[in-house]
């Protein structure tokens, strides 16, 4: 491995290029990656790099779920339960059953097993594809929501799926009361062991002396604990670690301190980018070793397979998104929904686009064993390889590259939130004001003349109350306010470099104050 280091660290720094050329075009990176590592395959001399399945599976995989449960919103998931549950397991299931039957009757070799199998690994959404679209276009939070909820729990389905279809292509045997009975246990059980372990790690931040540096490092030891916990007990690591992760985000200020919160969060979006950059990359430089693969398989009839499975899954979602509108509307009768207005066409069939697939199916695919227990050869593995590689490749290029023009050319209404941002915001910065004023003239009357920092503050809240400036000239306040900020930074460089005794760690705390002072500002535009 260290002898292709400088190969590694010129991949990381392609990859931050390339980020930030998709953000320029406004593209998203998944979409540039995959291609970039694909080109770089091709050339003479380049390392071949094999992707290990564990590697995916143990390394990036409960961080990522991890980091993306941290920032699902339990009361958006809560609130759409019902569709994202039906998206996240029936949906994944049917799309695992269609891509089964096609396959069984239509690719030359594959049993209903074998079906199974690839429909299992190619099901799943990927949920980093649709939030980097997403990322340039405006939706409806729900959609948002909804999308964000389903990213979180069907790769648990489809993974489960694909684990007894790998046990009945490979024995022959399916028993469906064990089948059943495992299925129960995977479930409960990934739940209740990523909560047990996500409850105790509170404790542990709670109780033990920790500091924002030691916070940091429990979070990144939490996700991994509770996935290989759930694995080792057969239960689903997937479940284990997203169940966990909602668990202490939803808790986290009870346990962790501001300056933990504000670091953990800086640590893990960082941390998290770089996973995401390199897995997408990874796909595309993958594609020489499933090509030498393939074996009697012809490649060009390898990709039509792809094609064809590939168009199965967009029509398959799709439908799915307008028979979720139609059991919503027949429910609605019986039941109270969240939503009792009809979404009109445009909704299903945006949420059917966004059926991009991602890095856990080339894993799962590539955890696919060479060899069955009598040792020959696992059958057909080279050809599920190569036709989940099309489709991934497929499903980011044209869904990912088509999706925002679908999304400006049928735009979606939000009917949750009617109201600007911008006016929420004032709203809040009011109202936090005159919970302020309260607390002080009710609690600490007494003591606003004998301490004149808590008069100025106490002044501060009133002259916020009812400013309208606040959302009127904010945007001209801010770059005047940034400007201030930019004059005192220079001016404490300038000291520190001038005064040879002053403490310089004295210098960086006022110095990440005011950077501090500046996020808070960019946080409000």
């Amino acid at each position: 491995m260290l002898e292709n280091f400088e190969f590694y660290l010129f991949l990381v720094l392609l990859i931050t290029m390339l980020i930030m050329l998709a953000n320029k075009i406004k593209v998203a990176y998944p979409v540039l990656l995959v291609l970039a590592g694909l080109l770089i395959s091709f050339i003479p001399g380049v390392p071949q790099i094999k992707i290990e399945p564990e590697l995916i599976f143990i390394i990036f995989l409960p961080p990522l779920l991890y980091e993306a449960a941290w920032s699902t919103s339990w009361k958006e998931l809560w609130r759409w339960r019902r569709i994202i549950f039906s998206f996240a397991f029936v949906v994944v299931f049917f799309t695992a059953l269609s891509v089964a039957v096609f396959a069984n009757y239509f690719i030359p070799g594959f049993s209903l097993a074998l079906g199974f199998l690839l429909g299992g690994i190619v099901s799943p959404p990927d949920a980093v594809s649709a939030g980097a679209i997403l990322k340039f276009v405006k939706v409806p939070k729900r959609l948002a929501s909804v999308l964000e909820g389903e990213s979180l729990l069907n790769d648990a389905s489809s993974l489960i799926i694909f684990r007894f279809a790998m046990i009945a292509a490979a024995t022959g045997q399916f028993v469906w009361q064990e089948a059943a009975g495992s299925f129960v246990w995977m479930c409960i059980g990934g739940v209740g062991i990523g909560l047990i372990i996500a409850y105790i790690f509170m404790k542990m931040h709670k109780l033990l002396p920790t500091d924002s540096n030691t916070d940091i490092l429990l979070t990144f030891i939490a996700p991994f604990s509770m996935y290989l916990a759930a694995e080792q007990l057969h239960a689903s690591g997937v479940l284990a670690v997203v169940s966990g992760g909602l668990f202490l985000s939803y808790r986290s200020h009870d346990f962790l301190s501001s300056a933990s919160r504000i670091r953990t969060v800086t640590v893990w979006e960082s941390f998290c980018f770089l996973l995401n950059g390199i897995v997408f990359m990874l796909i595309g430089l993958d594609l020489p070793e499933i090509i030498s693969g393939l074996g009697e398989t012809a490649v060009y009839t390898a990709i039509g397979y792809g094609f064809a499975v590939t168009a199965v899954l967009i029509i398959v979602r799709v439908l799915a998104g307008y028979a979720a509108v139609l059991t919503t509307l027949v429910m609605k009768n019986f039941i109270t929904v969240a939503d009792e207005e009809s979404p009109g066409w445009q909704t299903p069939m945006i949420i059917g686009w966004t059926g991009m697939r991602g890095v856990v199916s080339l894993a799962a695919a590539l955890s696919i064993p060479l060899k069955l227990a009598d040792g020959t050869p696992f059958p057909q593995r080279n050809l599920i390889l190569l036709i989940t590689f099309v489709v991934i490749l497929l499903t980011l290029l044209v869904q990912g590259l088509t999706l925002p023009f679908l999304l400006k050319k049928f735009p979606l209404k939000d009917r949750d939130f009617v109201r600007s941002e911008k006016e929420i915001d004032y709203e809040i910065l009011n109202s936090l004001a005159q919970v302020a004023v309260d607390k002080i003239r009710s609690d600490y009357a007494h003591k606003i003349e004998s301490l004149p920092a808590l008069k100025d503050q106490l002044q501060k809240y009133e002259n916020e109350l009812n400013s309208s400036e606040i959302i009127i000239n904010y945007a001209q306040y801010r770059n005047i306010y940034i400007d201030i900020l930019e004059t005192q930074r220079s001016w404490l460089i300038r000291k520190n470099r001038e005064e040879l005794l002053l403490d310089e760690e004295i210098i960086k705390k006022h110095l990440r104050l005011l950077d501090l002072q500046e996020e808070r500002l960019n946080m409000r535009t």
